[in-house]
This record gives structure tokens, sequence and C-alpha cells, in this order.
């Protein structure tokens, strides 16, 4: 490219208005960054005659991916849902991988290009039906549920394919067992080398990366771990995507897992964009177009043959027709990963660049319409399985470290997280706790506390922590600046969530309110409120009249509470005095310049100083009239920082 850089902004502003509109009209990004390469392909505009161009950072981007999948890979979780996910899930594969398979050998392809092309058919999209039923809200019905079990064994089958996609593409004369045999014993060596590493070494350095509390350089290690990782299986002559798989499995269970993933995402959504950019670049629009029946009825047939496979794989554990159905409905499309093996695959001469064309058409096609397919999929299934089978679906169990809805999330497991989580913990009411002090989370875990390390500033770790899903969010820590961006993040994900907000200091009030907070809580204000509460129950005043004073109080914002009358040994703790609220009294003499003005015309509210009281004749005058006239010998109390009462008490005295 002689004139790259021009060409990298034109690609870049043609893949945004593309996503834009995509999106708008509810489609998938991975539809809008194909259209991307597509159309800056050497098929349409020529704005890239060479795909191989990108190649190295496309494919970080599936080393990437991989990485994301594997910190997604749980073995307790993958043990509880065993009976589904390898029973309906490995039942699924199997079926549609020997049934497309043998399609194709019967075309008289290869036997190694039958192969791969049977197990790229029997993978779906797990990022499309998985952002799909959580938008819709059904993520924990039955059905989806049976849809997450077969996806999950996918997944987990995708690594294999990887693997075997070199070996067969370089050992023509190898016997395809051999490859795999050969493949599984690399496995072996570099899973053996890799999960030793991950034992002793990444909880470790991970830990000591935590405590500088830099986020920097917990990305940059993150960065480096996975790197290294692929670098390792790539030396052994395997895809660098099961080195980033297996960084990824390792440090799935760790503490470290949500803030990870967070970190690692904007990486991956980048580079796979690109990724599937340049697989755009790859079709031939030509090639489409003169194989386009072939394209639509691959369509549909494969669409079909899926449904009705999921069906049959899901009879093996006697699932409920109907569910079924619906899942068959919702994984009958070409996956992600396909894609990914799709170019492989053709990178290795296993298939040919026009097979590959045609294989990705038919996925862009399938995804296309896969949002009105999950959307409609239990309509679909009703009328195919009108009547509920006697044997029900059994909820399948699924480990999760954070209940699904109505808990509380915590941010913050300081003194006040803690105090707080234990009493929520004696009524009987879920909580979620998100926290970044390694050695905190790492003790709490052990003591069995759903905590999980992370910023909830992030987006990602609130969404892990299921604020979605949530009746509160309790910001426990001081730091108002921190507690903003908390804010933000979660009225992004729950617009309507209770934001409940602590803070030691009065005038952070207004601040947090005005970011969104429901309840703002000053720590100082409270302790004072509940010592009056005390006070004034032995002096002798009726409970009710207390408990109506205290919330009179909160519902005004403590403002009784805010205020002091300096002294010379004035506790400022909370802020420096410029930030205190203050409250002085000016004796007005006989020259003062106020003397006959009301108080109302004085305007004291622009100097942003309130009156609070009136003296007069020895007397206290409460909430005094604005109409009110000054006299001589009166005594104003006013309130306000020290700076704006030292320039109000000037402003009575001298005028001016």
């Amino acid at each position: 490219m002689e004139n790259g850089f021009a060409e990298i902004v034109i690609l870049m502003t043609l893949a945004v208005a593309l996503v834009a509109t995509f999106r708008r009209i509810h489609l998938p990004a991975i539809l809008a960054y194909l259209a991307a390469g597509i159309i800056a392909g050497p098929s349409l505009s020529g704005l890239f005659t060479n795909a191989d161009d990108m190649h190295l950072l496309a494919e970080i981007g599936i080393v990437f991916l991989l990485f994301s999948l594997g910190l997604e890979f749980s073995l307790p979780r993958l043990l509880a849902m065993r009976n589904l996910v390898f029973g309906a899930g490995m039942g699924q594969v199997l079926f549609t991988s020997v049934f497309f398979s043998g399609i194709a050998y019967a075309f008289s392809l290869p036997a190694p290009a039958a192969i791969i092309i049977g197990g790229m058919l029997a993978l779906s999209s797990t990022a499309i039906v998985i952002k799909q039923i959580t938008e819709l809200g059904i993520i924990n019905q039955h059905r989806s549920q049976l849809a997450i079990s077969i996806l999950l064994f996918q997944d987990i089958a995708v690594v294999p394919l990887l693997i075997a996609v070199p070996l067969l593409g370089d050992g023509a004369d190898t016997s395809i067992w051999f490859a795999l045999a050969l493949a599984l014993i690399k496995g072996v060596i570099v899973v053996a080398i890799l999960l030793s590493a991950g034992k002793w070494g990444l909880p470790w350095l991970f830990r000591e990366v935590a405590r500088t509390r830099t986020d920097e350089l917990f990305v940059l290690t993150t960065i480096l771990v996975v790197l290294l990782a692929a670098g390792l299986t790539y030396v052994f002559g395997l895809s660098m995507a099961l080195g980033a798989f297996l960084a990824g499995m390792m440090l799935g269970e760790s503490q470290y897992k949500y803030q990870l993933e967070a970190d690692i995402r904007p990486f991956r959504d980048i580079l796979m964009g690109l990724f599937f950019i340049t697989v755009g670049m790859q079709l031939d629009v030509s090639v489409m177009f003169e194989h386009l029946a072939l394209v639509i009825g691959g369509v549909i047939g494969i669409m079909v043959v899926k449904v009705v496979m999921v069906r049959a794989a899901a009879w093996i554990v006697n699932c409920d027709p109907q569910h079924a159905w619906s899942a068959g409905f919702k994984l009958c499309q070409i996956g992600e990963f396909s894609f990914v093996i799709a170019a492989l695959a053709a990178r290795h001469n296993v298939i040919t660049q026009e097979q590959s064309s045609v294989l990705v058409s038919m996925g862009i096609i399938s995804m296309a319409v896969t949002p009105y397919l999950v959307s409609r999929s239990l309509e679909f299934a009703r009328k195919l399985a009108p009547y509920k089978h006697a044997n029900q679906l059994e909820q399948p169990p699924c480990v999760t470290s954070q209940p699904q809805t109505g808990h509380v999330v915590i941010a913050g497991f300081g003194r006040v997280g803690q105090s707080v989580a234990r009493l929520l913990k004696m009524e009987g009411v879920e909580f979620v706790v998100a926290d970044v002090d390694p050695i905190r989370v790492h003790e709490s875990r052990n003591a069995g506390e759903p905590v999980i390390f992370g910023d909830a500033a992030h987006k990602d770790i609130l969404e892990s922590a299921g604020v979605k899903t949530a009746k509160l969010l309790l910001i426990s820590f001081d730091r108002p600046d921190v507690a903003v961006c908390v804010i933000d993040a979660a009225r992004q994900l729950q617009p309507g969530l209770q934001v409940m907000v602590r803070t030691k200091r009065d005038y952070e009030l207004d601040g947090l309110y005005a970011a969104g907070a429901s309840q703002v809580v000053p720590e100082l204000q409270e302790g004072s409120l509940m010592l009056i509460s005390q006070v004034l129950h032995y002096s002798g005043v009726p409970m009710s009249r207390i408990l109506k004073r205290v919330r009179q109080e909160r519902k005004g914002r403590y403002d009784h509470l805010h205020g002091f009358y300096p002294g010379e040994t004035t506790e400022i703790s909370y802020g420096t005095e410029d930030k205190l609220e203050f409250i002085h009294a000016v004796s007005l003499p006989g020259h003062a310049a106020c003397l006959g003005k009301a108080i109302n015309a004085l305007t004291l509210s622009r100097m942003r100083v309130s009156v609070k009281g009136l003296r007069r004749d020895g007397k206290e005058i409460k909430d005094p009239d604005g109409e009110t006239s000054l006299r001589a010998g009166d005594v104003l109390v006013i309130a306000g920082k020290p700076r704006r009462v030292e320039r109000a008490e000037r402003y009575l005295l001298e005028g001016g």
C-alpha cells in the first residue's frame, strides 16, 4: 500500500458507519465488519488488494478471542451441566459433523476438507445467541439453558478443530488420524507446561501486579501472558489460539477473571473486528453470485438440518420436545468460529478460496436471520410440539458466582462494605461484591464470600456482578470521583437502578445526586443523627417524634446538620477549611450599613450565604420572614463557607 494511512482511515470510517447502521437495524456488528471487508476488498472497491497486509493483527484478534473463551471455560460449571453438555452438546456436534462431512465427501471433496467443513457447519454463533437471549431476558429459561449447554460444548470443540487444520493442510501425505494423534501428543505436552506455569507462576504474578494498583501494568501483563502462551504453542507447531485458550482457562478460576476480561475486551473487540474485515476481504463476490442458488439452498438446508440435529441430540438426554425445538431454532446458524476455521483452512490449503467464499456467504446470510429466529423460536417450537411432553426438562444446574436477580451489588469491601454484607447475610438477602484489593478479595473468597476482583467503575465488572438484574447498588468506598464513574456505568446497564452512595463529606452530596445517585449517606452526618436520636430519646422525646425528625433531616439532606461555629480547636478532618460550612453570628451596631433594610433586600443568597436565624432584644426569632427589617442591636446568624461568610459580614457592616 503506497498510501496506507489514508486507506486505513477510509476503512475505519467505513467500519464505523456500517456498525452504526447495522446496530440501528438490530443486526450484529460481525455482519457490519464482514460487509466492510467485502466493500473494501479486491472484489468490489479494491481499496485493499491483499488482505495479508493486516493478517498478523487479525490473527492476534483470534488469539484474544480464544483467551476470552478460556476465561469463560469453567470446570465446575461444566461438571454441573455435564448431562446436557456432554449429552446434547456432544450429540449435536457429532451428528451434525458426520452428516455434513458425509455430504461433502459424497461430492468428491478430499477427506481433510470434508472433515473440516463438517466441523465448521456444526458450530453456531455463541456471540449472537448469548447476546440475543440476554437482551430478551430469557437466559435462565429451560430452553435457553439447553442452547447454552450445546454452545459450551461447541466452544470446546473449536480447539481441536483449530489444532487439526494446520496439520491436515501441511501433512498431505500423512494420514488424518496420524495428524490428529500427533496434535494430541503435542497438545498434551503444551497443556502440561502451561498448566504447571499457571498453577505456580501466574497466581503469584497477578497478585504482585494487582498490589501495585496500576491499571496499565495489569493490562500489559495480561497481554504479555496471552502472547507468551500463544507463542509457546506456535513453537510446537500448533495454533496460537490454543495457547491463548489454555492461558484463559488457567486464569478463568482465579479471582482476577472479571478484571482480565474487562481489560482485554477492547483489544479483543477491535482486533476481532479487523479479523472479520479480513474475512470479508477474502470473500469473492463474483463467486457468491455465481453460486447464488447453491448459497441460498445451502443456507436453508444447513439451518433445517441443524434444527433437526439439535432435536435428535436433545432426545438422547430426554429433553422436553418444545425446549429442544426452540433450542434448535436458536442454534441453526453458522457461527463466528466457522469463519475463523474457514480462513485458517483456506490459508493452509485444506479448502479452496472459492469454497471458503461460498461457506462465508452462507454464514453471513444465516447470521443475518438469527435475531429473528431467536425471538420467534418458542413460537415455532410450539407449532412443531404443540403439547408439552410429560418429561419436563429439569432446570440444569448452573454454577455461577452470583445470584441472577433481585440481589444487592456492593462496590467496595472495606469496613463499611463488610458490615453491610454481614447484616444482609443475616437477613437472607443475596449480594455480590466487587473490590480491587487483591489480598482482601483472596481472603474473603476463601471464606466463601461472593466477591469478584475488579474495578466497579468498569461496566464489564458491574455486568459480571449482575447489575442489570440487581435491586440496589451500594457504593461503600469514599471516593466521590470514582463513585461518579460507577454511577454512570451502572445507569447504562440499568437506568432505573437504585444507587446508594456512602461518603464522609457532606459537601459531596449535591455532586453525587447530580451524577444520578438515588440516596447519598454522609457518614459524619449519619453518625451525628444517630447520636442526636439517642440524646433526644434519653431527654424524654417520644420515639415517634424522633423518627419523624430523622426522616425530615434525611429528606432535607441533613440541612440542620450542616455548618459549625468556628473555634480555636475546630476539627477539620474531613476536608480543607474552604470546603466546610461555618455558622457565624453578626452583631449589627448603630453604624451598620444594612440597618433598615429587609433581609430579602440584602440578596445574601447571591453570595451563597444563608440566614439561619435572628436574635432581637435577647429573643430568638425562628425562621425570620424575608420582609423583616434589620435594627441596631440585632444579631443576624448566617451560614456559608468561611470566605463567603467573611465577605457577607463586611457587606452587612460596611455596605458596598
